[in-house]
C-alpha cells in the first residue's frame, strides 16, 4: 500500500514508499541499450561528414552521477531524495547511471568533447576516477559540479558562440529537477535531446486526486505552464446532484500519467520539429508506467532512427 509523508520540509522531504511494486529491473537496462544504440547510429552517421563540414561533436550528460556499479556503496535514500521513492532495488540503481562508460566504450570515432554534470562533487569525482583509462589526446572530458540547469544554461551559451557545434544531449534525472527554461536553451537546429519524464514515479503523485496542488511552484517550472492551464489540462469539474441540491466537483482526468506524457510530448513539439511521439515506457513490477525516455531533435532522420530503436525494443520485450 503506498503511504505518502508530507513533511515540515516541502518538496524536498516527501517520500513515497511502495511495498509491494518495486522497478521493472530490464527496463532500466533497456534504456541504457536504447540509448546506447542511438549513440552508435549517431556517431556513424556524423562520422561520415564531421570533416568536411567542420563540425565539433559534443556530448552533454546532464545527471551523469558517479558511473558506480559497486552496489554495497550505494545510498539508495540519498541519491533517490527527489525522487520519492524508498523501494527502488538496489540492482536497478546500479544499472540505471551507466551512460558514461557505455558512450565511451563506443568503438568508433566519439565525440571532441564530453560534458559529465553532477551538482554532487564526490559523485562526479568517483565518476572522473572511473573514466580516467577513458581519456586520450582527441577526447576531451569535463567534469562540472553544477545544478543540471545552470549547466545548461552555460553550455547554450558556449553553443550560441560555436555555431559549428553539433550536440546530443542525454537528460535523465530521478526527480522534477528540470527546469522548462532549460530545455528552451537547447532547443536549436544541431542538438538531439533524450530526456526521461518521471511521469508515473513523482509528476502523477504531485496531480492529487481532488485538485488541491501542494507544489505549484514545481509543478509550473516543470511544464512551463500556469497552474490554470495544467489544472485545465488535467482536472474537469462535474455536477453531482445530492439531498442539498447540485454539488460541483473537481475530477482527476482517466490515464494521468499517459497524459502527463502526452503534455510533455506536446510542449516539446513546440521547440523541436521531430519529437517522438511512441516513446520508451519504463515500468515497475506492478505494470504501472513510471518513466516515460522521449527524443527530440529537428532532424527527421534522426527521429526516424530513434523511432526504429525504440520499436525495437518494445518488440524484444513482447
Amino acid at each position: 500500500m503506498m503511504r505518502n509523508n508530507y513533511e515540515e520540509n516541502g518538496l524536498d522531504s516527501l517520500t513515497v514508499s511502495e511495498n509491494k511494486c518495486t522497478w521493472g529491473g530490464p527496463w532500466t537496462q533497456t534504456k541504457l541499450e536504447t540509448f546506447e544504440k542511438y549513440v552508435n547510429a549517431y556517431l556513424t552517421i556524423m562520422n561520415k561528414h564531421r570533416d568536411k563540414y567542420d563540425w565539433k561533436l559534443i556530448y552533454f550528460d546532464g545527471f551523469a552521477g558517479s558511473g558506480t556499479r559497486d552496489q554495497e556503496k550505494e545510498n539508495p535514500s540519498e541519491l533517490l531524495k527527489d525522487l520519492f521513492h524508498e523501494g527502488l532495488d538496489k540492482e536497478d540503481l546500479s544499472v540505471y547511471k551507466g551512460a558514461a562508460e557505455r558512450v565511451l566504450s563506443i568503438k568508433q570515432r566519439g565525440f571532441d568533447d564530453y560534458y559529465f554534470i553532477d551538482s554532487n562533487k564526490a559523485a562526479s569525482d568517483k565518476l572522473k576516477e572511473k573514466l580516467k583509462d577513458f581519456e586520450s589526446p582527441d577526447r576531451k572530458m569535463f567534469f562540472i559540479n553544477k545544478d543540471a540547469n545552470e549547466a545548461i544554461s552555460n553550455f547554450a551559451d558556449k553553443l550560441d558562440k560555436h555555431r559549428n557545434y553539433t550536440s546530443l544531449v542525454l537528460l535523465d534525472p530521478f526527480g522534477m529537477q528540470l527546469d522548462w527554461d532549460s530545455i528552451k536553451r537547447l532547443a536549436r537546429p544541431h542538438t538531439d535531446l533524450w530526456i526521461l519524464i518521471p511521469t508515473g514515479v513523482i509528476v502523477n503523485r504531485l496531480l492529487d486526486k481532488k485538485g488541491e496542488l501542494m507544489y505549484e511552484n514545481k509543478l509550473k517550472s516543470f511544464f512551463g505552464l500556469s497552474m490554470e492551464q495544467i489544472k485545465a489540462y488535467f482536472y474537469q469539474r462535474t455536477n453531482d446532484q445530492t439531498l442539498f441540491g447540485e454539488e460541483e466537483r473537481i475530477i482527476k482526468v482517466q490515464k494521468p500519467i499517459e497524459r502527463i506524457a502526452e503534455l510533455y510530448i506536446e510542449r516539446l513539439k513546440e521547440l523541436f520539429s521531430e519529437v517522438s511521439d511512441k516513446p520508451l515506457v519504463m515500468y515497475n513490477s506492478c505494470n504501472t508506467p513510471i518513466f516515460h525516455f522521449v527524443f527530440a531533435s529537428n532532424n527527421q532522420t534522426a527521429k526516424n532512427i530513434a523511432q526504429d530503436i525504440v520499436g525495437k525494443m518494445k518488440r524484444r520485450k513482447n
